[in-house]
């Protein structure tokens, strides 16, 4: 394995406080935004994701306040999530202080957008996310869901996940709906299955519980790997987890430990 693995803390934001739930669901507070993220960053994490998670539901665009503030502590790449509906609103989110914006939901009902946002944005700037949930009638038995898990699709994720890479998407974010939150270990057989089927990086995200289903995630193909809850809630160290990967063989950055 050659290439260095990434730790992305996330900070699910609701109503401006950064929140965490289980299976989409049952949301708790977990701080404030700008506090955890510059605290994650002092700990040593390599990206940062920010996800506005009632954005789309509630038909609004990110809160682009809080987006300016994290850039004025953040050392490291961050992403934003949640109400990128198009590339006006991903300008924003950029030139509010993000480094790369990701898009879900509105890329799923409008997928000309993923290759409108490419374009003006650059692709490295670009990701999208893909809440997927097992479903044994799908050809590879998951299915993608959208409005923050709500809303099933009837489409297969792998199949997908092929169309948004052959856009030239360089990150795809798939989060299990049955792994968030759950800290059961991440949803294995969905980070293989895209892996194998996509030329992009993949994200692991939904899951992580401890050191152990980090390791897992690089296993089955991820190379940067998002967690919620167990930084939020002190469960697991940034620099405690660089460095079980570190003794386990995974490259990790210590450039910030």
């Amino acid at each position: 394995m050659d290439q260095t693995i990434r730790i992305m803390p996330c900070l699910d934001m609701q109503n401006g406080r950064v929140v965490k739930g289980v299976h989409f669901v049952d949301i708790r507070d977990a701080g404030d935004p700008v506090e955890c993220a510059r605290a994650y960053c002092e700990a040593g994490a390599d990206e940062l994701g920010l996800l506005d998670i009632t954005a789309t539901v509630e038909g609004r665009a990110t809160m682009l306040d809080v987006v300016q503030r994290v850039a004025e502590v953040a050392t490291v790449p961050f992403t934003v999530g949640g109400g990128v509906s198009d590339v006006k609103s991903a300008e924003m989110i950029l030139k509010a202080g993000a480094d790369k914006v990701s898009t879900s939901s509105a890329a799923f009902r409008k997928p000309e957008l993923i290759p409108e946002m490419v374009k003006a944005l650059g692709a490295d700037r670009v990701t999208v996310a893909i809440d997927v949930d097992q479903n044994p009638a799908m050809a590879s038995g998951y299915e993608v869901y959208i409005d923050g898990g709500r809303t099933a699709t009837g489409m297969d994720a792998i199949e997908w996940a092929k169309r948004v890479d052959g856009y030239g998407v360089p990150v795809i974010l798939p989060t299990s709906k049955a792994g968030d939150g759950a800290r059961t270990g991440y949803d294995l057989p969905v980070i293989r299955a895209m892996k194998q089927a996509v030329s992009a990086e993949i994200v692991a995200s939904g899951g992580a519980g401890e050191p152990e289903h980090f390791y897992e995630a690089v296993e089955a193909g991820a190379t940067i790997l998002l967690a919620a809850s167990v930084f939020h809630f002190g469960m697991i160290g940034i620099g405690e987890l660089k460095a079980y990967l570190k003794k386990r063989g995974v490259p990790v950055h210590w450039s910030k430990d």
